[in-house]
């Protein structure tokens, strides 16, 4: 199989990508990757919803798997085998750093989503800041922003915290917070950046 990062957004799918999707003899995807790729998906070409996210591996060498932003950040890629392929995508990481014209040299990145011990995200997190790295968080509804917040305080670190929030997208909005007054983001597809103050 072919998985493809179709980008954060609209108008994030790389041609390496649109190149793949053109020539796939099927094409799976969520709905919302499936919505963002749908200008490059030839008429014909077979699509459908993934249901089983387990079962992928069995798919065709030539079908295309779609997965939001960069597969092999909290998405699909993990699923790849050794003879699969792994086109990269636009990342909500990259995508933020750009918006706050910060370097990417001196991130971890961290991902609560999905994961059900939010405890390691946390550990994870309160790691990285120890070490001086800056954070790039996918928050979960279990771990959002005020969460994210209220550990920072807890260990008496100051940062700067921004809420991106439906990054690529026409309503994008980026809000500004610190430990004391987190972002309030109201969307669920959102991402948080964590930037150490000196």
């Amino acid at each position: 199989m072919i998985v493809v990062g179709v980008g954060v957004g609209p108008k994030m799918l790389t041609a390496e990508g649109i190149e793949a999707i053109q020539k796939a003899s099927v094409v799976y995807g969520s709905g919302r990757a499936l919505e963002l790729a749908k200008p490059y998906i030839p008429k014909g070409t077979p699509i459908d919803t993934i249901k089983d996210y387990k079962n992928i591996r069995l798919l065709p060498a030539d079908a295309v798997i779609l997965s939001t932003g960069d597969p092999m950040f909290s998405g699909l890629g993990k699923f790849a085998a050794v003879n699969d392929t792994v086109i990269p995508g636009i990342s909500s990481f990259q995508a933020a750093c750009a918006r706050l014209k910060v370097n990417l040299t001196n991130f971890s990145c961290v991902t609560a989503h999905g994961r059900k011990e939010i405890d390691s995200a946390k550990e994870e997190l309160i790691r990285e800041i120890r070490l001086g790295k800056n954070v790039f968080l996918l928050p979960d509804e279990k771990f959002g922003a005020a969460d994210v917040c209220a550990v920072l305080k807890e260990i008496l670190v100051q940062a700067d915290v921004y809420s991106l929030e439906e990054i690529g997208y026409p309503e994008e909005k980026i809000l500004k917070g610190d430990v004391d007054n987190p972002p309030l983001p109201v969307s669920e597809l959102y991402g948080l950046m964590i930037v150490l103050q000196n």
